[in-house]
């Protein structure tokens, strides 16, 4: 369990934060979201808006942020796609043809890379690169799939099975890159999270020393702050809810959970270890024949992370059952 105390962003000089889910959800900014951040920044803390998306240029996130309330620039922007164009450039020699299978955000990295953005395996690519665009047409996807088929190695700006959005869930790039790794055989290497590389992008721009990332995904946002060996905190406005977190494997637990930016700015209340179970604030979370009990009152997720002490430490390395924990899920929704 965290070991910080005293408000929660005090501890940090970077928020590397996610976006979908996060800060905003399609056009709309999340609750509370802009002021968090303004605050945030107010007393010294960096913003660097770490995304999977690869559609969009960083001028235009940043053109989108400002909209919402949050002064930012482009280069306070770092993007899956930005990560894909370096590990290409990192491969190939420069000057290359890559074939590009998504929108304007990775054809600009490529180009600043050096890079040479082309639609058709005629031009006989060198990679092929595939992210997440409202355009994607089938006519491109098998223009990527002839160029893997011929040898270019092929990369997708991230994994995302789903991304969030105003009306729900919709397939994300890493459910759209099956088109080509089905039609191929061929597995992409992923730039975005969780893999290595888009946290080495965000550190290599900010310079950070104390970081947090901040995300709604499991897989992604907390599964790349272990592997970063840097702390996290889950807001629950985007993907993941108590179920999820409650029954979540030892690299996808967060070290912080919050209901929404806002507890950036909350003190942390500690949880304890305790004869009766773990307590949080006003609630205490056990065990009793096989079935997590949680009871008590007041923030919900101080009884969240009550819930999770306890049942993290009766699951150790491994995952705990979710018929074990649904009883206490439902008191949280109560």
């Amino acid at each position: 369990m965290p070991k910080t105390t005293g408000v929660l962003v005090n501890a940090y000089d970077t928020l590397l934060l996610d976006l979908d889910g996060v800060v905003y959800l399609g056009r709309r900014a999340v609750p509370g979201a802009a002021e968090a951040l303004v605050k945030a920044r107010d007393l010294g803390v960096r913003l660097a808006f770490v995304t999977n998306n690869a559609s969009r240029t960083p001028g235009a996130i940043a053109q989108h942020l400002g909209h919402l309330g949050i002064p930012a620039a482009p280069e306070d922007v770092v993007t899956s796609a930005q990560a894909a164009a370096r590990l290409v450039a990192e491969h190939v020699p420069p000057g290359s043809a890559v074939l590009v299978v998504g929108g304007m955000g990775l054809r600009m990295a490529l180009r600043e890379h050096g890079l040479r953005p082309v639609t058709t395996a005629l031009d006989a690519p060198a990679a092929v690169v595939q992210g997440i665009a409202d355009n994607l047409s089938y006519g491109l996807l098998s223009e990527g799939a002839l160029a893997v088929r011929q040898g270019a190695w092929f990369v997708a700006a991230n994994g995302d099975t789903t991304m969030p959005t105003g009306r729900g869930e919709q397939p994300g790039n890493g459910s759209m890159s099956r088109v080509i790794a089905t039609a191929t055989g061929v597995e992409p290497v992923v730039a975005g999270k969780p893999e290595p590389p888009l946290h080495r992008e965000s550190m290599i721009r900010t310079h950070a020393e104390r970081p947090l990332i901040v995300g709604d995904r499991l897989d992604t946002d907390i599964e790349g702050a272990t592997r970063a060996g840097v702390d996290s905190l889950l807001v629950l406005t985007g993907v993941a809810g108590p179920l999820d977190v409650l029954t979540a494997a030892p690299h996808h637990r967060p070290t912080h959970i919050a209901a929404d930016l806002s507890g950036l700015h909350a003190s942390v209340v500690p949880v304890r270890r305790g004869q009766g179970g773990w307590t949080c604030g006003g609630w205490t979370a056990g065990w009793q024949d096989g079935t997590l009990v949680l009871s008590g009152d007041g923030d919900h997720v101080e009884g969240l992370r009550a819930a999770c002490a306890a049942t993290w430490e009766a699951a150790g390395d491994g995952r705990a059952d979710e018929d074990a924990v649904k009883a206490a899920v439902a008191v949280l929704s109560r």
